[in-house]
């Protein structure tokens, strides 16, 4: 039997400008937007409608901004139960709440604390990502392997012939240059905080576990397919100590999604800013149907 899932976008999804229209045309909306706001202590509606691409750049603002987007928009927008659902690195939170295993406000303080935690761990070790384009995952792999006395690692496989690499700066610096020399397209450092999905995140581990713990988590309404381990769970203990283990683990989205097709998904909707996951899901496997809410 075909399934249908839903999916939800991580951090570089952003835009100014974001939920406004939402704010202004559905009521259930514009409360959830003051309920955040409330929750949150300060006006992010107002940064996600009308501040600068540099105001919603901050870790701190961007996290909870990309995650209202994609969960207003599920719960104002669909009345439908997905039969699965997964998220990529921040968007696992948004999942979450699709499927029922968190609820929005317990969701926005533990993407707040992760948030707030990820951006210390930034300024205590600076740090970079990089876009790699064009190689064999193995071969990105050894390279990073091969870099001494740095830290450099596969953070996010996105699709076939697209990972992005986490470490120092000094360890991106040298593992670009080495990339270029095996082959790689493009070896394209990227506008984020730091080195996300990498040691380097270690600090904020202890902080979001202490937060995840103190949260009531219920068993969901169906699977969520974790970053962590690329497959299906429904455990809540399970699912808690994936969340924290995905800050210093790979997002391995192209393996997540090909299990999810293993299990009968056909169809993926992508709930929230940008059409980042339904390029990614056409690049894994073309013959799926793919579609957004944004």
């Amino acid at each position: 039997m075909s399934k249908h899932a839903y999916i939800f976008p991580g951090q570089g999804s952003q835009f100014s400008g974001m939920g406004k229209n939402l704010y202004e045309i559905n009521e259930s909306a514009k409360e959830m937007f003051e309920n955040a706001n409330d929750i949150l202590g300060f006006r992010i509606s107002d940064i996600m409608f009308s501040g600068s691409v540099e105001d919603l750049k901050q870790t701190n603002v961007t996290q909870p901004a990309v995650f209202l987007h994609s969960v207003i928009l599920y719960k104002t927008i669909t009345d439908v139960k997905p039969d699965m659902v997964a998220g990529h690195s921040l968007g696992e939170f948004s999942a979450l709440v699709a499927n029922e295993g968190l609820r929005f406000e317990d969701a926005l303080k533990l993407v707040f604390v992760r948030a707030n935690a990820m951006q210390k761990a930034c300024e205590i070790n600076p740090s970079a990502m990089a876009a790699i384009l064009g190689l064999e995952d193995n071969k990105v792999e050894s390279i990073c392997a091969s870099i001494r006395n740095e830290v450099v690692v596969a953070a996010n496989y996105n699709c076939p012939g697209q990972i992005v690499i986490s470490g120092s700066n000094k360890g991106i610096e040298e593992a670009c240059v080495l990339m270029k020399q095996a082959g790689a397209k493009r070896a394209l450092i990227l506008s984020v905080g730091g080195a996300f999905h990498s040691s380097l995140m270690e600090p904020a581990k202890d902080e979001l576990s202490t937060a995840i713990e103190a949260i009531n988590f219920k068993s969901p309404v169906c699977p969520v397919y974790q970053n962590v381990v690329a497959k299906a769970v429904t455990d809540p203990d399970e699912i808690k100590r994936n969340l924290i283990q995905q800050l210093t683990n790979p997002v391995r989205w192209t393996q997540t999604i090909n299990n999810m097709i293993m299990d009968s998904a056909n169809h993926f909707t992508e709930v929230g800013p940008g059409k980042v996951l339904q390029g990614l899901i056409q690049k894994i496997n073309k013959e799926m149907q793919v579609d957004g809410i944004n």
